[in-house]
């Protein structure tokens, strides 16, 4: 039997009082302020006999978001009512002001009768119903409350999750999940009081089947209408109920490409699971074929991973060749403990593609112009002081039939590379370090003109460090050892070779601090100046092929090392000293960064003799100066410098400066100037560039700042500018470049954004830079999952945010009435 509680007060039976007051004893940290008290209303209406102010709601688990079936048989009704009559455990009827609630649903009407023997209430007049923080206000109720089954006609509706609404004929409920609306209407465009007033789109249908534990509504016989224009009769079309994941059509993109023609771009995703989706696209070029891409995303307690497949079966750009890529990346953590050890991981990567002219034919790839492509495994193990891998790595290079002077020569795959290595910290004092690493590298030796070989190579490394918190110095010794069999006996008829290199280092460095102001700030400002000395006696290594090494490009990471190569196929003989310092200014408070200052230089004493093939020995005593810089005053500004100087020829080699400004999210600015010098080793002509990047509100530019937020469906509509553009200061050409425009109509999304993409030097018409054009619309609520659907934009634009994204699924509360 239902339990009724009930409390007149004169000719109107309420509950507030009581409800209050069992709500303060569950939430005794609420602030009170008793009536007749300095800021409490005075009154004498005995029903106001609490004032509680302010509300701080907070989340409990006292206030359930969902209930048990089993749990709304045992809740109590509340009604409340002008008069009340009726027979007990029989019918009872409210008139004027009626409302019956029990746990999440709320029944309002003129009038309103309960049967307590089948827990049916039947309302008329101006009746609304809320369950759950939706909302239907209608003509005639009729509704079981234990089960929620019933009817309601002549509604209009509003969901809580989704923010959608509309109107129909009859709701029949068929429990406390799903419903079914005929003769139905839906749009998530917010409802404005003016006349004649029409939502941007509207989806109409002979019926919906919403369920709200699926998260999906099933419109049957449907027309979707957008702007006036009309979709023809679709038999049946499902739609999201909140922000949730779910399986369905994603918004499509339609474009004009200057390689590919017209593009038809129709994403369908698939929920899997929650921790499973498959993401497929297919795209119709018509001066290319039909395109099918699939993207597989996986996630488990021990393993996680995605895996993407691009085919193009018939393209007609290179004479009806069949094209594709795949991109995989797995990642594995396995159970160690039954092998007796601490950590045991894997990672398993394969990048592959059809062809030499896939990175410049595919430019929304995930290649992104990267011409060589790296795919292996690795297993990774640790115990105690102990670690190692296990790794096989292969490499496909994407020559260029076009040009052969771009063409370069791969790295040698490593099968395998097997290593293992041993750390012992604070062993009497000594820090103590031994590396063993065994590689057989396989190429192509026509190609490389140098035989394959195995390699073992050993690295003992032993310091002692002395520190305190105001300086340190570290000594530390290092002996390199590398052992080669060849396939083939080198030129001067070895079939094996071998070296052993010693070297000697110092690091050493202090720390001053000091309290300051800047600018109304107070600061930790510090002076702390570096020294590092570096020996290494000349062994001759010029027998030893090249397998894995290179020379280090001078950075703040390398200036401070003690070879100046990469891999183990050279160690630089060296007598040198850097010298640097850093400078910040530290806010006491918080410990964030707000400056930093960096310079370092290295001096050599005597020429550098072991070098890469065909280069001569270095004779420069000081090598170039490097400034570093970065500013992050406020959350809304950057600044960040870099700079290599050469003291010999009174010039810069490498310049970079940026500045970021972002004062608040869908608002960022970027500038980025970058310059090379053609003295670099890494290019062969130099580059200068500047690089600009944006995302802002266009309403800001006449005044409506902050008049509207994206996504919440507050004002009316806006417009943003996004775009970045890559121009070259030396070929005086646009490189790359996006720039588009986004318009945010509260419930609609529109893009338009125009593209030029180059992926080398231009030598024909099949290797001309890309033009597209494309067009995109998003349907709040309705087809989005909150990505803008072109990868473009999010991929190439710094800091852009999606003016749709995952939100946080409102509380059955923020609507509780």
């Amino acid at each position: 039997m239902t339990e009724f509680i009930r409390r007149a007060t004169g000719r109107r039976l309420l509950l507030p009082l009581t409800l209050s007051a069992a709500l303060l004893r569950a939430y005794p940290g609420w602030a009170q302020t008793a009536p007749g008290s300095a800021g409490a209303p005075q009154s004498d209406d005995r029903s106001s006999a609490l004032w509680v102010s302010p509300l701080m709601l907070r989340t409990t688990s006292l206030l359930p978001e969902t209930l048990p079936g089993s749990q709304r048989s045992e809740l109590a009704s509340l009604i409340e009512g002008d008069l009340i009559t009726g027979q007990p455990d029989l019918q009872t009827v409210i008139q004027g002001n009626a409302s019956l609630r029990r746990g999440d649903t709320r029944i309002r009407a003129d009038r309103l009768e309960y049967y307590p023997p089948d827990d049916r209430a039947r309302a008329t007049g101006k009746v609304h119903l809320n369950q759950a923080g939706n909302t239907y206000d209608g003509s005639e109720l009729e509704l079981k409350l234990e089960t929620a089954q019933g009817f309601f006609n002549q509604v209009q509706y509003e969901f809580l999750t989704s923010g959608g609404h509309g109107q129909a004929k009859r709701v029949d409920f068929v429990d406390s999940s799903r419903s079914i609306l005929h003769d139905v209407s839906y749009t998530t465009c917010k409802r404005e009081d003016l006349p004649n007033w029409a939502p941007a789109w509207l989806l109409t249908a002979v019926s919906i089947e919403t369920d709200t534990d699926e998260n999906t509504g099933v419109a049957k016989d449907a027309q979707l209408s957008f702007l006036g224009i009309t979709t023809p009769p679709l038999p049946s079309l499902s739609f999201p109920l909140n922000s949730d994941r779910k399986s369905g059509l994603l918004p499509p993109i339609f474009g004009m490409s200057s390689i590919s023609g017209f593009l038809y771009e129709q994403p369908y995703y698939w929920n899997i699971a929650p921790n499973r989706d498959l993401t497929v696209t297919p795209t119709l070029m018509t001066k290319r074929g039909m395109d099918l891409n699939a993207d597989f995303r996986y996630l488990e307690d021990a393993y996680r991973g995605e895996m993407q497949l691009d085919v193009l079966p018939d393209d007609k750009l290179r004479n009806g060749a069949t094209r594709w890529g795949l991109w995989t990346h797995h990642q594995q953590t396995f159970d160690a403990r039954a092998l007796g050890l601490d950590a045991l991981t894997g990672d398993l990567t394969i990048n592959r593609v059809s062809d030499g002219n896939y990175w410049r034919d595919f430019t929304q790839s995930p290649l992104q112009a990267n011409r060589l492509l790296q795919s292996g495994a690795t297993l990774n193990w640790s115990k105690g002081d102990w670690s190692g891998q296990l790794l096989w790595m292969r490499y496909q290079a994407l020559q260029d039939p076009l040009d052969p002077s771009l063409n370069f020569l791969p790295p040698y795959n490593r099968e395998p590379e097997l290593n293992a290595r041993y750390s012992k910290y604070d062993w009497h004092g000594l820090d103590i370090s031994f590396a063993a690493d065994y590689t057989r590298f396989q190429a192509d030796s026509a190609v490389q003109k140098q035989p394959n070989a195995d390699r073992l190579v050993g690295n003992l490394q032993i310091s002692l460090p002395w520190q305190t918190p105001a300086w340190y110095v570290i000594p530390k010794v290092q002996l390199h050892t590398a052992q080669y069999q060849f396939d083939a006996p080198l030129s001067n008829g070895a079939s094996s070779a071998n070296s052993t290199v010693p070297t000697f280092s110092v690091d050493s460095g202090m720390t001053f601090e000091r309290s300051t102001a800047l600018f109304g700030r107070q600061f930790t400002q510090t002076l702390e100046p570096r020294l590092f000395l570096a020996y290494t006696p000349y062994v001759d290594q010029s027998v030893l092929p090249i397998y894995d090494t290179a020379l280090n490009d001078l950075s703040p990471a390398t200036i401070f090392t003690e070879n100046a190569f990469s891999g183990d196929d050279r160690i630089s003989d060296a007598q040198t000293a850097t010298v640097g310092g850093t400078s910040r200014l530290i806010d006491p408070n918080t410990g964030a960064e707000a400056v930093r200052f960096d310079v370092a230089q290295r001096f050599r004493f005597k020429n550098q003799n072991v070098t890469m093939p065909g280069q001569a020995p270095i004779t420069d005593r000081a090598s170039d100066l490097l400034f570093g810089m970065q500013i992050n005053w406020s959350p809304k500004w950057s600044l960040s410098s870099a700079v290599q100087y050469n003291l010999d020829l009174h010039h810069s080699d490498r310049t970079v400066f940026m500045v970021k400004f972002m004062p608040r999210p869908y608002h960022t600015f970027s500038v980025a100037y970058r310059y090379q010098g053609d003295s670099m080793p890494i290019l062969r002509d130099g580059s200068k560039s500047i690089d600009v990047g944006w995302q802002w509100p266009l309403n800001d530019l006449w005044g409506d700042k902050g008049h509207y937020r994206p996504g919440r469906g507050e004002g009316g509509g806006r417009w943003y500018a996004i775009g970045r553009l890559n121009y070259s200061l030396l070929d005086r050409r646009l490189v790359d470049g996006v720039v588009g425009f986004e318009y945010d109509a509260c419930c609609w999304i529109g893009r338009v954004v125009l593209q030029r993409l180059t992926t080398g030097q231009v030598v024909s018409s099949a290797n001309a830079p890309e033009t597209r054009l494309l067009f995109q619309i998003e349907f709040n609520g309705f087809a989005n999952i909150g990505s803008s659907g072109m990868g473009s934009v999010q991929r190439y634009i710094p800091g852009y945010t999606p003016l749709r994204g995952p939100g946080i699924r409102p509380s059955r509360f923020t609507n509780y009435d």
